[in-house]
């Protein structure tokens, strides 16, 4: 049950609830619950039983792949007042969970545990018409991945991400192991792409940081 306090944190986010009728503001007061989770922690591996899906209060949560060399992708993120698809859609579905779920930020949730969650599907149109958008949302962010990987150079998706990136902070804090994971390549392809833009004069390397020093330029670039 979620006390009072609780259930403000979560209302503001969720604007379904502002045409919802009592019987469901009702059931998501007494039904859900409140749960604290740590960056670092996974929250699903592939295969587990999904027993519950939770609604993102803070932080922020990745979901990726790994493949059989090792090499992750990043299919999306999710956050304040967001769910996970996947995990949605294995509730539905009655299937494992098909990638890795990790908490990259201490996270704040609202947990509906699974079958409650298939009851207000049923039940509730407005619930219904949530998870549709839900899926129909990332299904789509994940179907530009799909045409990035498929379709598109790797030094101009590195290009994009840097320009991405540093316009939240620059020098940016991240890894080429990180870049790696994020697009789906290995650490030697991220290297020496990294190289070749610093010849360039377009970024500067230093240990753990990527700095874009010509992000006129570099978006040029990305946008081949």
């Amino acid at each position: 049950m979620l006390t009072q306090e609780q259930f403000a944190l979560i209302a503001p986010h969720l604007p379904f609830l502002r045409t919802a009728d009592a019987a469901l503001v009702r059931d998501l007061r007494e039904q859900a619950f409140y749960m604290r989770i740590p960056a670092g922690r996974d929250v699903f591996v592939e295969g587990s039983r999904v027993e519950a899906i939770a609604l993102l209060v803070s932080g922020v949560v990745r979901v990726y792949k790994v493949g059989e060399s090792g090499r992750e992708i990043t299919l999306y993120r999710f956050g304040t007042g967001e769910s996970c698809v996947l995990t949605a859609n294995a509730i539905l579905s009655q299937q494992s969970f098909s990638a890795i779920a990790t908490v990259e930020q201490d996270a704040e949730a609202i947990m509906i545990r699974a079958d409650v969650f298939q009851g207000w599907v049923r039940r509730y149109p407005v619930w219904l018409d949530f998870v549709l958008d839900l899926l129909s949302q990332r299904l789509a962010s994940v179907m530009e991945i799909v045409d990035e990987v498929a379709f598109r150079r790797m030094d101009l998706r590195v290009a994009a991400l840097l320009l991405d990136r540093s316009r939240r902070r620059n020098p940016i804090e991240i890894t080429h192991q990180e870049i790696a994971a994020e697009l789906g390549s290995s650490r030697e392809v991220i290297s020496r792409i990294l190289e070749s833009f610093t010849r360039q004069g377009l970024v500067q390397l230093a240990r753990g940081t990527v700095e874009v020093l010509d992000a006129r330029t570099l978006t040029d670039f990305a946008a081949r």
